[in-house]
């Protein structure tokens, strides 16, 4: 399936909207997160644990979903396709897999920052922070980000199929208009 190239454009620009976002927000969240550990102030532990899930419900998670469902769309009507390179296929596990972690660890975040809301001073100068889980997704999204910019070679046994087919259609259409 192929679509205008108006279209493409659209959608890559909404893609990378989304993609660049999402490291965006995963620094915004890890300045949060940095801002825990060091705090001598419980109000900025506080609102930080807040600040983050914020963060993470309103700008992580529809950023996220966004990635992946644009980065489907956009394998769906390119040459690349889904499944014929293998650095699209890694960087569409990858994706799936930092969206579900991040879905599923987001409820962590919720009762952290549930926790804040009526903890006591102490209590909150205690609380650690979430800075691995930060971390871990910012690099394995640069990762990514590198992996698509740099495109390595490499089709999947399935893009070769698909390869081959393309070429003996081309034969056949040649042998067919000389005739």
């Amino acid at each position: 399936m192929t679509v205008r190239p108006r279209v493409r454009r659209l959608l890559l620009a909404v893609h990378l909207a989304c993609s660049i976002g999402w490291i965006g927000a995963v620094c915004a969240y890890l300045a949060l997160a940095f801002a825990v550990p060091p705090a001598r102030d419980p109000e900025v532990v506080r609102a930080a644990w807040i600040g983050m899930e914020l963060v993470g419900w309103y700008a992580l998670v529809p950023l996220a979903v966004g990635s992946l469902v644009t980065g489907i769309l956009m394998g769906a009507v390119t040459r690349w396709g889904l499944l014929r390179h293998y650095w699209v296929v890694i960087s569409l596990v990858g994706t799936t897999l930092l969206t579900a972690v991040l879905i599923f660890h987001m409820p962590d975040v919720s009762a952290q920052a549930d926790v804040a809301r009526v903890a006591t001073d102490e209590h909150l100068l205690g609380m650690g922070s979430d800075i691995t889980h930060a971390v871990i997704g910012l690099v394995l999204l640069v990762g990514i980000l590198v992996l698509n910019i740099y495109k390595p070679r490499g089709l999947t046994r399935y893009g070769w199929r698909k390869e081959r087919a393309e070429r003996a259609r081309q034969s056949e259409r040649r042998t067919t208009a000389s005739a």
